[in-house]
């Protein structure tokens, strides 16, 4: 999978997530697994909809408890996820909290117009995957 060693996440670089909100359309999910199981093999807590739900529980209190809860925001954008209703529902409730005000991380999985999706992601570090996933685990770790 990954062509070499990755670089470890140190708080001298930045301040260690507490948790993690990953914020994907559906129709993403195995990317947002392959991301999930990177993030989580480095120590990085995260909260995933797909593996962090059990069954039985409303889904629309439990994405508005994590987002309350996490201290980083990750999005994962394609055409997909900027066609999502909920995360451009996510996005919005994570650009109005000040403690995400350094922490939203927009990672480009396929080209697609995101600055359309939210002219504020602009202003962000885009992490891209689109020419290479090891390039892009590089990038975001």
């Amino acid at each position: 999978m990954l062509a070499g060693p990755l670089p470890v996440l140190t708080t001298k670089m930045f301040p260690h997530p507490n948790e993690v909100f990953l914020s994907y359309s559906s129709l993403d999910w195995e990317f947002a697994n392959q991301i999930t199981d990177l993030l989580r093999s480095h120590g990085i807590a995260l909260w995933h909809s797909h593996s962090s739900m059990l069954g039985g529980q409303q889904w629309l209190d439990q994405i508005g408890e994590a987002l309350r809860r996490c201290d980083w925001f990750v999005i994962l954008l394609s055409p997909n996820s900027i066609k999502s209703v909920w995360v451009a529902r996510e996005l919005t409730f994570a650009l109005k909290q000040k403690r995400y005000n350094d922490t939203i991380v927009p990672i480009v999985l396929e080209v697609c117009d995101y600055e359309q999706f939210s002219w504020s992601l602009a202003s962000y570090h885009i992490v891209d995957f689109t020419e290479s996933f090891d390039a892009g685990c590089r990038a975001l770790l």
